[in-house]
């Protein structure tokens, strides 16, 4: 019988190690049948390089084999950090209470005596292989949600910065009531902002298929010059109150890449952050959009502040990695930020990098293929 759920294609990997051709034959033989995909080997040696070639669902072994047996072979196979979760099944002749009581101290998951069965060999091995594949289904799910949670808090945290900062301004007693309609018009638009980054991570994660489909057929583009300009206007103010001046320096023609605009306002919104956080009240902010090599347009993030100490620089893009030993943002940065605004821009097909500014001062460089026409 085949085993369930088995509808004629692979239903999961199968290593079968054993020094006797013959039960390598038989074995394998049984489990293509059922539609098992099998990696035979004869050797612990053997079994070692094909599980690192192709990882197994599972590994059937023999208990006894010269050279290395099958409990070297398993202490081998867990030393490895991409094989020690895979379920390992003894086939063994033994019928040794302590051999098979030391077998499940090694670390298999169960054993199977020869001559064996083939309807209980193929039981063992589906439930075996279903118990590890729901397994790894479950920690792929958990996976994708802290990856969500940290984008969204990740995206959240600078619209909610600027709505902070605003309510604080106003909230002083000698707030400037000239300025008090551009303090609310941004904590209306940061608001908004936050509002739309949660719609669409809803959206995205109802219909993610739908959605890959409207992108494909309609490719996303932005220019680099009107997402420099909403930078400007949208931090002019807290770069003010930071001590900063904001600087532009932005080319005449359209300058569009490939990239959703708002993503890539998310991405660039991060180096404003940094810059605010970490560079030297007096100093200043550029923002420059360039031509680079053919095809690409770059936009540049340059600071006065103390730049990235060489050390750091090599961890820069890591996860949960800040640029300084001090969180200014009083434990609100996780660190994630650089991380991820670099696999964004690579996911889009571009380059985010950084560089010691000429003169001192940090420079972080967006770079993105040009929009088709």
């Amino acid at each position: 019988m085949p085993p369930p759920g088995h509808n004629g294609s692979t239903t999961g990997r199968v290593l079968v190690v054993d020094d006797q051709a013959a039960n390598v034959r038989v074995v394998s033989v049984l489990l293509a049948r059922n539609g098992f995909e099998v990696i035979p080997a004869g050797s612990g040696a053997d079994a070692l390089a094909a599980a690192a070639e192709r990882k197994p669902d599972l590994i059937l072994l023999d208990m006894m084999m010269p050279g290395m047996d099958g409990f070297e072979l398993l202490d081998a196979l867990r030393a490895q950090p991409g094989l020690r979760d895979v379920p390992a099944v003894f086939l063994t002749a033994a019928h040794d209470r302590d051999l098979l009581l030391r077998a499940f101290d090694a670390g298999a998951v169960d054993y199977v005596t020869k001559p064996f069965m083939p309807e209980e060999l193929l039981a063992r091995v589906g439930a075996h292989i279903g118990l590890k594949q729901t397994r790894d289904r479950l920690e792929r799910v958990a996976r994708e949600r802290r990856e969500l949670v940290n984008l969204v808090a990740h995206d959240l945290k600078n619209p909610l910065t600027s709505v902070l900062f605003a309510t604080e301004m106003l909230q002083q007693a000698d707030c400037n009531p000239q300025r008090a309609p551009r303090y609310l018009q941004i904590i209306h638009d940061s608001a908004q902002d936050a509002v739309g980054y949660i719609r669409r991570y809803l959206e995205s994660q109802a219909s993610a298929l739908d959605s890959a489909k409207v992108r494909a057929a309609s490719p996303q583009s932005a220019d680099l010059r009107d997402t420099a300009r909403w930078l400007a206007e949208r931090y002019e103010l807290q770069l003010e109150g930071c001590g900063m001046r904001l600087l532009l320096h932005l080319p005449e023609r359209s300058c569009r890449v490939a990239i959703d605009r708002l993503v890539l306002r998310q991405v660039a919104e991060n180096l404003v952050s940094n810059a605010m956080k970490y560079a030297p009240a007096g100093g200043e902010l550029e923002l420059v959009v360039r031509a680079s090599s053919p095809g690409y347009w770059q936009l540049l993030a340059q600071d006065r502040g103390p730049g990235i100490p060489p050390v750091k620089q090599r961890e820069l893009f890591k996860p949960f990695q800040r640029l300084g030993e001090h969180d200014p943002s009083g434990g609100l940065s996780s660190g994630l930020g650089l991380s991820l605004a670099r696999q964004i821009i690579a996911d889009a097909g571009g380059q985010l990098w950084y560089e010691d500014r000429a003169g001192g001062g940090a420079c972080f460089v967006i770079e993105l293929p040009q929009a088709p026409d």
